[in-house]
């Protein structure tokens, strides 16, 4: 369905035609005119049909015995052809809130997801003619669009490589709302913007999945506590073998490379054991 613009008569000339048909009938009447009086109020009642009133930022749709002549964008006091019908269609932005779904991932993990569409109509002539309601064909559109999307990625990848649900929030948003684009625009509907507002594991495997994050979390902090530690005592044994403070053969050096692993690597802060003789 093609939108075409309709350009109506000022409705304020109409109104002024029934007030001088309304005022010849009724002088007409006066004068004992029979047929005159009757003419001229049966034309002001059908010109009375063709008034319409379109709200802003709103459109109306005119259908004239079942043809679609086309729809009014401008907002104001117009005429159309009387006895047509006219349908009001709203082109303001609105919001449509998602119920939480239950989707499993792309690793069969069941989590809750929803989401939030911003959207509006651009096309009311798609709107009313190509779809039956629109705004439930949104809503189930926006569901199967999200289930879609959300089982092509993990809730979140422990490997670090490539896209889950949970660190790449922005480029899902983008990738929901260009799919949710191409349903809608059967329904003239443009998509403005998709974010979730919702994601988290199902209850039956939640403590399960905290436990895996408590320890990919724990294993991670380990990781670069170990590395730095590394770092820590190349650069000490460095600095005391440039300064000449002391001499460490390869035993003396492995004791030391011991001990500063221990005192940093240790949760617990280190207890000093001074010791006045010979390590040998």
């Amino acid at each position: 369905m093609k939108e075409k613009t309709l350009h109506p008569v000022s409705g304020f000339l109409v109104i002024a035609l029934i007030a001088i048909c309304v005022a010849g009938g009724i002088y007409g009447a006066a004068y004992d005119y029979a047929i005159v009086p009757v003419i001229l109020f049966v034309l002001a009642g059908v010109l009375c049909t063709s008034i319409t009133v379109v709200q802003p930022n709103k459109s109306v749709v005119v259908t004239f015995f079942g043809k679609y002549v086309g729809t009014i964008v401008n907002s104001g006091l117009f005429a159309v052809i009387p006895f047509s019908i006219r349908k009001t269609v709203s082109l303001r932005v609105r919001n449509f809130n998602s119920v939480k779904l239950k989707v499993n991932d792309v690793e069969g993990n069941p989590i809750e997801i929803a989401a939030v569409i911003v959207f509006k109509v651009v096309n009311s002539a798609k709107a009313l003619f190509d779809v039956d309601k629109y705004m439930a064909f949104v809503e189930i559109q926006s569901e199967t669009a999200l289930r879609h999307v959300a089982s092509r990625y993990p809730y979140d990848n422990f490997n670090e490589s490539g896209m889950s649900l949970r660190a790449n929030s922005d480029e899902i948003a983008k990738e929901l709302a260009a799919e949710l684009q191409e349903r809608l625009s059967l329904s003239g509907v443009e998509v403005i913007e998709a974010r979730l507002t919702h994601l988290a594991y199902s209850t039956e495997i939640a403590s399960t999945m905290l436990q895996r994050q408590q320890a990919s979390a724990i294993l991670s902090a380990r990781q670069i506590i170990v590395e730095g530690a590394v770092g820590m005592v190349d650069m000490a044994i460095r600095q005391l073998k440039e300064s000449g403070v002391v001499e460490l053969d390869e035993e003396r050096k492995a004791a030391m490379i011991n001990n500063l692993m221990v005192a940093i690597v240790s949760e617990r802060g280190a207890s000093p054991v001074i010791n006045a003789g010979s390590l040998y």
